[in-house]
């Protein structure tokens, strides 16, 4: 780890002119924003086109196979990790940010525009799987650069209120993708919201990613970045083995909640027909709203006392409210209400300050290819399989497995933050 480096970052980079610093923000937040509200309309739209694509299967098996191809997007979330950490490290961070939205982008469109089975038979969930693994690889490749490229410009002492935005306008992103669903879902009929309404926001997406890119082409690149010869990317790895091992174990409790609550319960309550989508909806814009509001006291508080004690709070905070909150979803509006408020006072811990340990973890030749793999492989693993889990596992009677599941990995990663030494003060 370089102290030059450090210095390099505690000054051009952020001294140049007074708006850089909320340009940096804006450009990276909007294009971070896209690829997350790209990321979840698949999971929050579903339930409207799961027939599109497998109309042989009854509501809950037509379900669970568009979550199948949910998930199938996470598996190449390490690839795109791999390929766009490994391109940022060696030729910048800004192309890699481009490069990623351009590719998150183009499948959400993808989708957009596929024809269903009736017309196109076996080609159409063919094309949904081909779209969900460029998303798949955008939003592998987002992630370890954008949090790179944020950590190091973000100025001394103020590391973990600069990260948290990652997740400020990630979850943004997500707010707009549900409110857009919530309005959607309010003004067409369930016939119309089958046939074309679910198209809507893909096509979007895919319209709006263009105008992030030439935002992102203005950007200029993280001064923390060295171009020069490195060594293999294999032996790299190996030597910062701990370091990957560190960040797929604090990863996989925050994926599993993450995913499980901002995700999973709104498709998962839709499907059911409890409570009506619109409603479902909304509920869930509140609880994200909820916690974008308190992410960043929970960097202010990262940047005062530590990231470890703010991570603590997290999963074992999580650990003792899975099970009464898991309890209330399929109660009543009301209950579901509470039991997403209750557990995005903690899921806000893990989001606000994951980013800027991340990067605090690696030197800057490997930063971004080694917070983004771990991360991606325990993501791919754990997050992109919770609500196909939540969802088979509710629907035959055993919510408390999927709840004593979800409380295992949150001890795991209790566990390793436990064992990982303070990063706060570390120069990158």
């Amino acid at each position: 780890m370089s102290t030059t480096a450090s210095t390099e970052n505690a000054s051009p980079a952020n001294t140049s002119a007074a708006p850089h610093p909320w340009r940096t923000l804006l450009s990276t937040g909007a294009g971070n924003a896209l690829e997350w509200y790209d990321w979840a309309i698949f999971g929050t739209f579903s339930p409207f086109f799961a027939h599109a694509f497998f109309p042989g299967k009854s509501g809950m098996l037509a379900l669970l196979s568009a979550l199948i191809v949910f998930a199938i997007g996470f598996v190449v979330r390490p690839i795109g990790s791999l390929l766009f950490g490994w391109y940022a490290d060696r030729r910048g961070r800004r192309v890699a940010l481009i490069a990623a939205i351009a590719l998150a982008a183009g499948g959400s469109l993808l989708i957009g525009v596929t024809p269903t089975h009736a017309a196109i038979g076996l080609g159409a969930p063919l094309l949904l799987v081909l779209a969900r693994l460029a998303q798949g690889l955008g939003h592998g490749g987002e992630m370890p650069a954008v949090q790179t490229y944020l950590a190091e410009s973000a100025p001394p002492g103020r590391r973990g209120r600069w990260a948290c935005f990652i997740y400020v306008s990630g979850t943004g992103g997500i707010v707009a993708a549900t409110v857009l669903g919530a309005v959607l879902s309010g003004a067409l009929s369930k016939a119309e919201m089958n046939a074309w309404g679910w198209r809507v926001p893909f096509v979007l997406g895919g319209v709006i990613g263009l105008y992030t890119v030439v935002m992102r082409v203005r950007l200029p690149e993280s001064t923390a970045f060295a171009p020069g010869a490195r060594s293999p990317l294999w032996r790299e790895l190996w030597t910062h083995r701990a370091a990957c091992a560190r960040s797929f174990g604090l990863t996989v409790g925050g994926t599993v909640a993450f995913y499980l609550w901002v995700i999973g319960t709104p498709a998962h309550v839709v499907a059911t027909h409890r409570i009506p989508a619109a409603q479902v909806l909304w509920i869930s814009v509140l609880a994200s709203v909820f916690m974008i509001a308190l992410l960043p006291g929970y960097g202010i508080v990262s940047d005062r006392i530590g990231r470890r004690p703010v991570l603590l709070v997290f999963s074992l905070g999580t650990a003792v409210v899975v099970y009464p909150a898991t309890a209330l979803l399929d109660r009543g509006p009301w209950e579901l209400a509470l039991a997403l408020l209750l557990a995005m006072v903690f899921l806000a811990a893990f989001a606000a300050v994951i980013p800027a340990v991340y990067a605090e973890l690696f030197p800057a030749g490997i930063r971004a290819t080694g917070s983004g793999l771990g991360a991606a492989v325990a993501t791919a693993a754990f997050g992109g399989t919770a609500p196909y889990l939540q969802t088979w596992l509710t629907s035959t009677g055993h919510t408390h497995l999927f709840a004593a599941y979800v409380l295992v990995l949150m001890l795991v990663s209790a566990a390793v933050t436990w064992f990982t030494p303070e990063t706060r003060d570390i120069p990158l």
